[in-house]
């Protein structure tokens, strides 16, 4: 597993934009796909999106498609979750999640139960 720790949340006005950062410690971050989940109160995880070990796959949720955008900086161990257009229904706890070294790109998209390890979590509060 690896540990990881999101930074980069915090309060801003409908249509403003945020970006959130996920850096992982150990050597074997570019072998895994990285997610990013979003949890509002009283609602389940919700998957946001996903990119694969090279970073040229990515896949997002209908909510947030042409809104956000995924990176990644495999030489910095970094994730990123850039969000533009903000709405009020994103407020939510924001978390970063690497699946498991090696494992398929394709079981890592939606699905919690590919990712191993979870970062804290980051709160994006909007404000309409």
């Amino acid at each position: 597993q690896v540990q990881l720790v999101e930074s980069g949340g915090g309060l801003v006005q409908a249509g403003g934009s945020l970006r959130l950062s996920c850096v992982a410690s150990g050597r074997t971050f570019s072998d895994r796909a990285m997610g990013w989940f979003r949890q509002a109160p009283g609602k389940e995880r919700e998957f946001v999106g996903a990119m694969s070990r090279s970073g040229i796959s990515t896949y997002y949720a209908d909510s947030v498609k042409g809104r956000f955008t995924i990176s990644r900086d495999n030489a910095k161990n970094t994730v990123y979750l850039q969000m533009n257009s903000l709405k009020f229904e994103d407020t939510a706890v924001y978390y970063c999640a690497a699946a498991a070294a090696g494992a398929s790109w394709a079981v890592a998209v939606g699905n919690p139960l590919a990712y191993e390890s979870w970062g804290q979590g980051t709160q994006v509060t909007v404000s309409s």
